[in-house]
């Protein structure tokens, strides 16, 4: 039986692994991800989670391609009312980001202007009444925080939206954005979608200061790129050629390092001891960590995502946790350690 676990202190339950939707009209043709989010929801799964700007990076995509997937998927399955469907607003719209502040149209940010004109775009082409989670996508410091959050608590008093996120902000960010609603009596955010991964320096990023307010505010965690650009997934080894993939270089210039190449031999080894594969495990561990609602996973096949689901089976132990812990963990200041 599926364990639904609550996002923060708000009303929304998920599935422990979202769907992420970000390769949808890019890796993965519209057929494709069909197939995917049918066996996504077939193992249980509830959480959607897209933005705006995917994928603009893509010749010829202006944005919302991958929304417009999944509007045509959930009228196509008649599906709304059993998902959790989250989208983002703060970036560029138009093909590589054209139709910015630099622009006419301006089509960017966390404005009031910007933000219920982009809620309406992403609910047309969703074919949805209502985003049960909207987020900002990163930090807008050109407009006030108090401006952003009373234009969300505008699009929850419509209806438009039920709970409102963010993502990639800084711990005090968030803390300014949580003293902010209190303040003036605004809609708080319920969750915060950061990078957070065992690798380093990911994540000491994260638990340095984020995993702190998470805990102590009750925000939920739904952490992207959970396996590092697909390094935790295992085909990855130290001194081995690299794979065929077009994120090998980008990991070789950023995650390759003595500590993370220990880390995936540890993963390996507690693998091999529960027949699961590595992903699975560093999926797993996430899972066990303080404020962690779901992680969000990607896949470009279905196979690769029935893979990722069997975290779900998963039962790692104490012990499994706490060396997985200690080969990943990192150096804490003496004004972290709070003791």
């Amino acid at each position: 039986m599926t364990v639904y676990r609550r996002l923060g202190r708000s009303g929304l339950r998920l599935f422990p692994l979202g769907l992420g939707t970000m390769q949808f009209g890019w890796t993965a043709d519209e057929q494709t991800s069909f197939d995917i989010m049918d066996a996504y929801v077939e193992a249980g799964g509830n959480f959607l989670d897209t933005a705006d700007i995917y994928t603009t990076w893509t010749p010829g995509n202006p944005g919302g391609v991958s929304e417009e997937i999944m509007g045509r998927w959930m009228k196509a399955r008649g599906n709304r009312d059993d998902l959790v469907v989250a989208t983002k607003v703060r970036g560029p719209m138009g093909e590589r980001g054209s139709e910015g502040r630099s622009s006419l149209r301006q089509r960017e940010g966390l404005s009031r202007r910007w933000i219920l004109k982009a809620c309406e775009d992403s609910l047309r082409r969703m074919q949805v009444d209502h985003i049960d989670l909207y987020q900002a996508h990163w930090v807008d410091n050109q407009t006030p925080i108090e401006e952003t959050l009373a234009a969300f608590t505008e699009l929850v008093r419509r209806g438009y939206v039920r709970y409102i996120g963010c993502s990639n902000y800084s711990a005090w960010r968030l803390m300014q954005a949580l003293w902010a609603s209190d303040r003036r009596g605004l809609e708080s955010f319920v969750s915060v979608q950061p990078e957070y991964s065992l690798l380093s320096p990911t994540r000491a990023n994260f638990e340095r200061e984020q995993q702190r307010v998470a805990v102590e505010y009750g925000l939920g965690v739904v952490p992207w790129s959970p396996l590092g650009g697909g390094m935790l997934t295992g085909k990855y080894r130290r001194g081995q050629p690299l794979p065929d993939s077009v994120r090998a270089q980008e990991n070789a210039a950023r995650r390759f390092n003595d500590q993370n190449f220990d880390t995936i031999e540890t993963l390996v080894s507690v693998a091999e001891r529960h027949q699961a594969r590595p992903a699975q495990v560093a999926l797993g561990w996430l899972l066990a960590q303080p404020a962690v609602t779901a992680p969000i996973i990607g896949a470009n096949s279905v196979e690769q995502l029935r893979e990722l689901l069997g975290t779900v089976q998963l039962q790692l132990t104490e012990d499994d946790l706490s060396e997985i812990s200690r080969v990943s963990d990192w150096e804490r200041a003496r004004t972290e350690q709070e003791i």
